[in-house]
């Protein structure tokens, strides 16, 4: 228990929880890809998953992280742990969770030899960049993706 809040790994009795808020967080996310996701991310070594869980057993927030080796943008070393998915539930927001979630991620990190956490958050989502900023993370750019669908 960290600041009234249990972390518990990904395993089959964490597996519904983690997979509802999974599809809060991300909605467009189609149930058949996120139960694939999350048995792929539980049998990948280098990949931290918890799920937060309040003292009367209600889960409150999970964090996903993975180690990447490839260029992480605003970042000067390798390997860095890349936070790839953080949420808490509405009710439970501005009361610690996500700080204890990151500072497991972070513990993890340093563990696998890491001295850097990077995050990303979509350009308009100023809540994510608020809550990025009170834990301690600093912005280093912002950038627009492009594609184009090359036509055979």
């Amino acid at each position: 228990m960290t600041d009234g809040w249990r972390l518990d790994p990904a395993t089959q009795s964490t597996l519904p929880a983690w997979r509802r808020m999974r599809q809060a967080l991300w909605p467009e996310m189609k149930e058949e890809e996120n139960t694939s996701e999350t048995q792929a991310l539980m049998d990948k070594a280098d990949t931290f998953i918890r799920v937060a869980w309040s003292a009367d057993d209600r889960p409150v927030g999970f964090a996903e992280a993975a180690l990447r080796v490839d260029c992480v943008n605003g970042c000067v070393t390798s390997p860095v742990a890349f936070l790839e998915g953080i949420y808490v539930e509405p009710w439970a927001r501005r009361q610690g969770v996500a700080r204890v979630l990151v500072e497991a991620v972070e513990a993890w990190a340093r563990e696998k030899g890491c001295s850097e956490l990077a995050s990303d958050a979509l350009l308009e989502n100023a809540e994510s960049h608020r809550m990025h900023a009170g834990l301690g993370f600093e912005e280093t750019e912002r950038v627009v993706y492009f594609r184009k669908e090359l036509v055979h």
